[in-house]
């Protein structure tokens, strides 16, 4: 039986006769999103069919897996190398403590690559058991929309067959693209630099985003020489730029060779490895160079436009307030939308999708006060507004807080890295409207702060706040003093 939908208080009239479907739902994309929405609908009530590509490390146009780009080439694997990159430190650290370690460590990037790889694919299965257990017929292969209600799937023989549905839900994400450089088909991508074959001794990365800073931390924390190169004066555009000044002092503290206003603008092949050239005619060579310039929505092999969807320039589908297309029963959700491309935001959407379409509950996803981290060494992370988009958008005085000092763990070992932790405040109403932090477990501690935040706490709260002694994130409640007044209307920089 076909399902109403409640929409702003309206309900949808459903025709005099209700139309039969295969389908109340189909779902393309069984990455984090498509995932979510489907077990959620399916736990309303709804028959759902989801559809994904075969499983395979790197993804191509053919494939994928369950799971998606965060569980098999994104978030999860990449925090492992982290992880893995992240011990080389500690070790050093280790030996002011007290432990006699040999001269010598030896890294054996083959084991944590084959761990790795174990672990997405444990991972690729659980998410086909949380399907199964929910009810969700999964198919593989690869769908397209041939119709308001009608998707079909090529399978893996390469049949096709036609399924229809009241719904139809795009998550199908986003996936790496290479900038027009000479010679780009020398570069990589990140799907491929988390399957590496053999650890780069000398490794170039484009890009000063996420994706870019990271893969210097992990490579640079691994042993490998690492050249970082980024158009803007300090890499991490749309971050805090205190917080992003920090940052790249601590890549260069950590060892990354940093080029600020530099590109790259033809890669050669050698013998020697891969030569590049910057457009400040600079020449380095490298056994892997990666372009970490950008995700492209996934929906050119979608038929989306011939079924009259609606997607903006870069090929993002253009949805409302509910996540739905022009086409009232055609959805999308997550990346392939780009809207805030983060996962936890993939799985709001998913649920909130579920709720409006099966559980009578118009939900609008809220993408106020969303927490994120960058994953570099040490990690970033933030909630609410930088400094620079409070100036912009506050009525009022700016009133800013700020914490540096040296870990505690830091004064044995002798590092010499700062943890920085900030508060941004509306100086009328006392209201938090953003914090950051670099340093040692910020996206735990953040996560936290962020509670706050999306209570909307004030900085009064914040201060009556008892903190736990000793530790860093205490001086997120001890920051009693001003560090600066910004007063309202102060243009913004652009770093």
């Amino acid at each position: 039986m076909a399902r109403k939908m409640l929409i702003d208080g309206e309900l949808d009239k459903p025709s005099e006769k209700d139309t039969h479907f295969d389908f109340d739902l189909f779902v393309i994309g069984a990455g984090s999103g498509g995932v979510r929405a489907s077990r959620f609908s399916a736990q309303y009530g709804a028959k759902v069919g989801i559809c994904e590509l075969p499983f395979h490390p790197i993804s191509t146009e053919v494939v994928g897996g369950v799971g998606g780009t965060c569980v098999i080439r994104g978030c999860v694997p990449k925090k492992i190398l982290v992880y893995g990159a992240s011990f080389g430190s500690e070790l050093e650290d280790a030996r002011s403590y007290g432990w006699e370690l040999n001269e010598r460590i030896d890294f054996n990037w083959k084991k944590l690559l084959h761990k790795k790889t174990e672990e997405i694919v444990r991972l690729n299965g659980i998410y086909k058991r949380l399907l199964a257990n929910a009810g969700v017929k999964l198919f593989e292969g690869e769908g397209k929309v041939v119709g308001p209600n009608e998707v079909e799937l090529i399978q893996l023989d390469g049949t096709k067959i036609s399924y229809s549905a009241k719904h139809i839900l795009i998550a199908t994400g986003s996936r790496a693209q290479r900038p027009a450089i000479q010679g780009q088909e020398l570069a990589i991508t990140s799907d491929e630099a988390l399957s590496l074959e053999e650890l780069p001794k000398r490794a170039i990365v484009l890009g000063g985003g996420y994706i870019a800073v990271e893969f210097a931390s992990i490579w640079c924390g691994m042993g490998a020489t690492v050249d970082l190169f980024f158009r803007k004066e300090l890499p991490l555009r749309g971050f805090d730029d205190e917080v992003r000044a920090v940052v790249a002092r601590n890549l260069e503290g950590r060892g990354v060779n940093v080029h600020p206003r530099t590109t790259l603008t033809e890669l050669v092949k050698t013998e020697d490895g891969i030569k590049v050239r910057t457009d400040h005619g600079e020449e380095l060579l490298a056994d892997v160079v990666l372009f970490a310039t950008g995700r492209a929505p996934n929906t050119k092999r979608l038929n989306l436009e011939a079924v009259g969807v609606e997607l903006d320039k870069n090929g993002a589908v253009k949805v409302d307030d509910y996540s739905r297309t022009n086409i009232p029963t055609i959805w999308a959700i997550g990346d392939v939308t780009d809207r805030m491309n983060l996962t936890p935001v993939a799985l709001m959407e998913g649920t909130y999708f579920a709720k409006t379409v099966f559980g009578g509950q118009p939900s609008k996803p809220d993408y106020s006060n969303v927490p994120c981290a960058v994953f570099c060494i040490p990690p970033l992370s933030v909630v609410g507004l930088s400094e620079e988009q409070a100036i912009e958008q506050a009525n009022g005085d700016v009133l800013v807080f700020t914490s540096t000092f040296n870990p505690m763990k830091n004064t044995i070992s002798g590092r010499q890295e700062k943890t920085v932790m900030k508060l941004v405040v509306d100086g009328e109403t006392d209201k938090v409207l953003g914090a950051s932090m670099c340093g040692p477990d910020a996206a735990e501690i953040m996560q936290g702060i962020a509670v706050a935040l999306k209570c909307g706490a004030t900085k009064a709260q914040f201060d009556s706040t008892v903190g736990i002694h000793p530790s860093a994130a205490e001086e997120f409640v001890t920051m009693r003093s001003v560090t600066r007044r910004i007063a309202a209307g102060k243009p913004k920089t652009n770093l």
